[in-house]
């Protein structure tokens, strides 16, 4: 490993300490974890302060804000249009600001107010979006899929056929043909309006095993997530002791 300077290896060995007061909780609860703990928590929330400052504080309506009282010495314009943008720059800093008074017993009332205000307006911007992303989108790809199966198959075997290439295409309309049957399937396990018995009871039981597969890969996956942040602990650890031992020449 290349040497490396003292200052980068003061912050690395700052690294490793917080690392290892983390890693301590293994053992039990200690003061090293809690401080490592308190101090990820405390420069995690002044981040995010920072950044929203930055990215919606100041970008979203101090600067607009500023601009349209600026335009009031501009010439052009109508007066009644600048006041129109000036209420609308200034609106939302007056909700944003009566949130405040849930800190005062006697006026947390008024807190309610842009509280439902914005939760109703983050719904209204969140709800669209998410059905077409996670629905919409979803039910258009299934109905597609049968006419794409069809043409995947028919297109990779007359290739296979005069070619002789690999059966890649045909394995990816195998493919598609067990995502079209573990939609159905899994949507006739939630069909309540008939008895699960015969042909529906039958893709209800696959349903039910393909809603599982599919919960067993979503944790898998997290725990593999996991897995990778904790060998890239390890492999940290173990850059910082080669580090170490090169800059003292043990």
């Amino acid at each position: 490993m290349e040497q490396i300077s003292l200052g980068t290896l003061i912050w690395m060995t700052v690294a490793a300490f917080l690392t290892l007061s983390i890693f301590s909780f293994l053992y039990r609860d200690n003061p090293f974890y809690r401080f490592a703990e308190h101090l990820i928590v405390g420069i995690s929330a002044g981040y995010w302060i920072a950044i929203l400052y930055h990215t919606s504080l100041t970008d979203l309506w101090i600067e607009p804000l500023v601009d349209s009282v600026s335009a009031f010495g501009a010439a052009g314009g109508s007066i009644p249009a600048k006041i129109g943008i000036l209420l609308a720059n200034l609106t939302p800093g007056v909700i944003g600001c009566l949130m405040f008074t849930r800190f005062f017993k006697s006026k947390a009332w008024i807190s309610r107010w842009p509280i439902a205000y914005y939760l109703g307006i983050s719904a209204g911007v969140a709800l669209p979006l998410y059905i077409q992303s996670f629905v919409i989108r979803q039910v258009a790809a299934n109905m597609f899929n049968p006419v794409i199966i069809y043409n995947t198959i028919v297109s990779d075997l007359s290739t296979l056929y005069y070619y002789g290439n690999s059966m890649m295409g045909i394995w990816t309309g195998i493919g598609d043909i067990i995502i079209l049957l573990g939609c159905v399937c899994g949507l006739a396990y939630f069909y309540f309006s008939a008895e699960h018995t015969g042909v529906l009871g039958a893709a209800a039981k696959i349903g039910i095993w393909t809603l599982m597969i599919g919960f067993g890969a979503t944790f898998g996956y997290t725990v593999m997530a996991r897995i990778s942040l904790l060998i890239g602990r390890f492999n940290f650890l173990i850059d910082w002791v080669s580090a170490l031992g090169n800059y003292f020449n043990l």
